[in-house]
Parts: structure tokens; sequence; C-alpha cells
């Protein structure tokens, strides 16, 4: 069975690429003392000023806030993840009533993981072979299929902005020999991928890996470019190597990809690490931390990780962050955030992660302006010695 559905041939034109179309990406400045630059990414519901954080909205939703929130956050873009909507509702359902936009509610720009990851988390459930990925699904068992081609037709049918092709992801442990293989499919998926039509406005990006090869992320690097995509992903990091090799990895990839298109980093990461792959020039991030942590007591500020959890923290009248002035900081304090969490209140999850996602994206925007004076790199060391004096355990 294919989660895909067909789409009207109206839809995608015949024999429609996207070489030869003007680049969606501007770099509008770029810091004196690194490879960050500020730059303007044109979507069909809107423009994006990078570097920025993109809030993830896996199942159509930011789990505890509702879009108009993530607007007053100052979220410019959002990422979704077909297949997780393939499989519930079904992009067709969301497609007939007009889009994930309006499913949603959200009318920025969205960019759609593609379900490579979930390919890797569910091992178990999985084949892959050259022609796609054969698994059952993680609700109820069902036999299903997806080709890169059903992957780009899941995404179309949602209508969101950017579309990711289909990739294969390795463990951080993986050999060489796998890693090769993945890459390899990777690249050929991307070509096949490139053959679906893609209409005007949207924009398919494709995904660099390699496991934690430096030579195969180069030579994918190149090997991608050549197709000419309008965007680079890097994926396949943060998936159980250490860390320094993912910051080494992320910083050789970047140097690989084109100046004047976007790159994207994906699924990363803390505050701290944002800061550095910035430096390296990635444009784009995504990840669940704000969200996840936020729901489990765990609070971002610029002194460092907070566990709102501790009884130190049962009588404290301070704001999260005295520099912070997200809704949740300027009316609660962490005696009440504590109290909540411990309580397992709704609302604790809530207004934590409404903190988060205001830290993440509110470091986002002070990288850009830190961009645009020309010297990053020395307000990123002063940002991260902050980050790390106060963590909690």
């Amino acid at each position: 069975m294919s989660l895909a559905s067909p789409l009207p041939a109206s839809t995608i034109p015949s024999g429609v690429r996207q070489e030869g179309r003007p680049t969606p990406f501007d770099v509008l400045t770029r810091s004196a003392d690194c490879a960050a630059r500020v730059g303007r990414l044109t979507t069909a519901h809107g423009t994006v000023t990078t570097p920025t954080f993109m809030p993830v909205a896996t199942q159509g939703t930011v789990k505890g806030l509702t879009p108009l929130q993530l607007g007053d956050l100052g979220a410019q873009i959002v990422l979704a993840n077909a297949y997780h909507l393939a499989l519930r509702p079904g992009t067709a359902v969301i497609r007939d009533l007009g889009g994930l936009h309006r499913f949603m509610g959200w009318d920025g720009p969205i960019l759609t993981d593609s379900g490579g990851y979930q390919v890797f988390s569910l091992a178990a459930l999985r084949k892959v072979t050259e022609a796609g990925v054969e698994f059952r699904s993680h609700i109820d068992g069902t036999p299903l299929f997806l080709s890169p081609e059903d992957v780009v037709r899941l995404q179309l049918d949602l209508g969101v902005d950017i579309l990711m092709v289909l990739d294969e992801c390795v463990a951080g442990a993986a050999d060489r020999g796998a890693a090769e293989q993945a890459a390899r499919r990777t690249l050929a998926w991307a070509e096949r991928s490139r053959h679906v039509g893609i209409p005007p406005g949207r924009l398919l990006f494709g995904i660099v890996q390699g496991g934690t090869y430096p030579e195969l992320r180069r030579q994918q690097a190149r090997e991608l470019v050549a197709l000419d995509f309008p965007g680079y992903a890097v994926g396949g990091l943060s998936v159980g190597e250490e860390r320094d090799l993912t910051l080494a990895l992320a910083e050789e990839t970047a140097a690989a990809l084109p100046v004047d298109r976007p790159r994207y980093l994906m699924g990363v990461g803390l505050p701290e690490d944002l800061i550095r792959f910035v430096t390296m020039g990635y444009d784009l991030f995504d990840c669940v931390l704000p969200t996840r942590n936020g729901r489990n007591g765990m609070l971002f500020t610029a002194q460092g990780r907070l566990n709102i959890r501790l009884a130190r923290y049962s009588a404290d009248p301070q704001p999260i962050d005295s520099e912070c002035g997200c809704y949740t900081c300027r009316t609660f304090s962490r005696a009440y955030l504590r109290h909540l969490a411990t309580t397992n209140e709704m609302l604790g999850g809530q207004l934590a992660s409404l903190h988060n996602l205001h830290f993440y994206l509110r470091l986002m925007h002070d990288m850009r302006e830190a961009i645009g004076r020309g010297h990053l790199r020395a307000w990123a060391a002063e940002r991260l010695a902050g980050l790390q004096e106060g963590a909690d355990a």
C-alpha cells in the first residue's frame, strides 16, 4: 500500500524541473570574523530572514502553543513531518481541506521533513531497498511503501513551501560500508525526486548524508550540488556520535556547499551548539528540545539551563530569566512554575515551552544583529560563556 495519493495532472506540469529558476536565497551580509551570514529566503508564503530556528510542528502543531502565539514569539517558519501526517490524518484529507497552512491555521512558510529520520528510528519496522522503503505503520502495523517520488507527492499534497527529498540516515557508529551505501542511495533518490514536477513557488532541498566519514560527506555534497537544488540540508548528525565529531563534520560539510543557497542543519540542537553552527555558515535549524524539554521542566536561560522541578525553586519569587521579556517571565515566578511542573498541570508545559521557544528565537535574532555588525565570533564567545556558567544538573 502506498501512502501517496495521485495529484491532478494540472498540479504537476509535465517535465517541470527546478534548474534554471532564479535562486530564492540572497545573502544580505556576512560576518567579518567567521562564515556566518544573514540571508533572505523567499517562499510562496513569505520571506524568511536567516539564520533562523524552525519550531517543530510534527503533527501539524507545535506542542502546547497556538499559531497566534508562535507569530507573537517571532517564528518565521515551522517544520512539520510528512511521514506522520501521511499516516494521520492522511495527506489527501489535508489537501482536500485546503492544504496544511489552512488545516493548522498557520499562514507563514512551512518546511516538511520527508520521513528519512523515521526510516532510521523505526529500524525494526522497515526494509530499505533501491526502490524505496517498505515499513509497517508504528500505529497499527499496516504494511506500507514509500518511493522517493511518493515522498515528494505527499509533500505536494500538503501544499508546503519547502520539501525535502527522501534520505537514508545511519547511526553514528555505522561502518564505512553502511554509510557509503546510504549516501549513494540518498543521492540516487535525490536525482529521482527531481523528476517529479515541482510547481513554481515550491522548493525541493537535497540532503547530504555520509555518516561520520568526512570524505563521503564532501563527495556527496559535490554530487548534490551538481544536481542544482535551490537549497541543501545536512542530515545524519547528532545520531550517537561524539559531540566534537558532530561539530567537525558539520563544519566540513558546510564548507562544501554553495554560498548562494540556504544551508539547513537538520535536528539540532542546544543553544550553545546553534551559535557554533551559525559561525560555520548554516542558515536553518530545527529541534524538539525547546518544547520537549519545556514539558519536562528544563528551561533555557542566558545563564544556562534551569531544572524548574528542583526543590530550591519552591519559594523562588524570581522569573525564569531576568533578561527575558516573554509572557512567562513577565508574569510568573519560578515558584509558580515549579508548582505547575510538580503537579503535572498542563499550563506548566505550555508556559515553559513558550519561554523556551522565545529564548531560541531571540537567540537567532541576536545572532542576526551581531552578524550585521560584522563580528559574530566576538559576540559568540561572550554568549557561550554565559550559557555554560550555571546549568542545573
